[in-house]
């Protein structure tokens, strides 16, 4: 079996409803779905995590080195391809694209053996995952205090234990938001708090300390990600875990994070840090180095399989009689596309979602949605 061709399709659509976040805001959703293709006619499914047509744009270069090569050799591949482009990237739009490339490469080889890419890792550890409730965006009209209040109530309703919250715009109005969600979805839900590196050190302190009676799970990207010394100072400096890493990637990456612990919980995401075989060995690090790991999680469905088959073999951290279980992000933000790629969307139960446990990533795409979705 041989790689006859790879192709990626560009996928946008207009949001209902503009959203923004701390520093950026979006008309649209788009992805780049990776298809590579077997000279026996056998078809693997990946996601890159980034903009969709300059990810595309980087799959062209890496299309040369992947055409007749063996798709069972996996670890192979993805040593050429990062070899061979680290020159020019090593994290961003080139990672992003290899991630996509070994993800479809992995559901390839489940599918070639007739079993879940987590029966390949070396699982599973576990069956099924708790989901956070990921949404709570800035719209361009009304106060948040009313929407995004109504919004983590509907969370509540729909069985969801956890909620992340969407901070990192004014320091006062963080504060005031953050008192009022604790206040709606009740003091026994988990309760995370996502600045997207919106804050310095200076302000991110002073909210860690202002909200410390909030009980918040963890503060995530609470500066920007390049830098560590002032990721250490928040960690040091109030008390709620400090979370981040999804702007990082492959072990490279993760390495001075891990060693200086410049955060308790790493977010890897699976479709930018170098797929499911780089993440499993940055899994394995955070889990030498005593750390936390929770992908982080936002695309299609494609994306979500991925994150699933994954979280099926994360190292228990640590690995004791009840251990503590990671946790699921679930994108709960309008994306007219998410599940419809899928022929069988990925839902959650009660906030619970099953891993698959069909060959490959489990998932079959809707072509016609592709098809549809496609832009111009």
């Amino acid at each position: 079996m041989r790689i006859a061709a790879v192709h990626t399709h560009v996928l946008e659509a207009a949001l209902s409803k503009p959203f923004g976040w701390s520093f950026d805001n979006t008309r649209v959703r788009g992805a780049c779905i990776v298809e590579i293709v077997t000279d026996t006619g056998l078809v693997g499914w990946g996601e890159c995590y980034g903009p969709a047509r300059m990810n595309a744009a980087v799959i062209d270069g890496f299309r040369r080195h992947l055409i007749g090569a063996d798709p069972m050799a996996g670890e192979a591949l993805w040593q050429t391809l990062h070899s061979r482009f680290r020159d020019y990237g090593q994290r961003g739009l080139v990672i992003a694209a290899l991630s996509g490339i070994d993800i479809a490469l992995w559901d390839l080889r489940g599918k070639a053996l007739g079993v879940p890419v987590h029966r390949l890792m070396g699982g599973p550890l576990r069956t099924r995952v708790q989901a956070y409730a990921t949404g709570t965006y800035r719209l361009e009209q009304g106060d948040p205090l009313d929407y995004v209040i109504e919004e983590v109530r509907g969370y509540v309703e729909e069985g969801f234990e956890a909620v992340k919250l969407k901070i990192g715009l004014d320091l006062e109005e963080d504060i005031a938001l953050i008192r009022a969600t604790r206040a709606a979805i009740g003091p026994g839900r988990q309760l995370m708090l996502d600045a997207n590196h919106g804050f310095d050190a200076l302000d991110a302190i002073a909210l860690g300390r202002r909200v410390a009676d909030q009980n918040i799970a963890w503060f995530e990207e609470p500066v920007i990600p390049e830098d560590l010394a002032s990721y250490r100072e928040v960690k040091a400096g109030q008390p709620i875990p400090v979370a981040g890493g999804e702007c990082t990637a492959t072990r490279w990456g993760f390495l001075d994070i891990l060693a200086t612990r410049a955060v308790d919980i790493v977010q890897p995401d699976t479709a930018a840090a170098g797929g499911l075989t780089e993440c499993k060995k940055i899994a394995d690090m955070a889990a030498a180095f005593g750390v936390r790991y929770i992908p982080h999680v936002w695309g299609t469905g494609i994306g979500l399989a991925a994150a699933l088959q994954l979280l099926a073999v994360l190292p228990h951290t640590p690995p004791r009689h009840t251990p503590r279980e990671p946790l699921l992000e679930f994108d709960r933000s309008e994306h007219p596309f998410r599940q419809a790629v899928l022929t069988s969307p990925i839902e959650h139960v009660r906030g619970w979602v099953d891993i698959p446990t069909g060959p490959g990533l489990g998932i079959e795409i809707d072509r016609a949605a592709l098809a549809r979705f496609a832009a111009a």
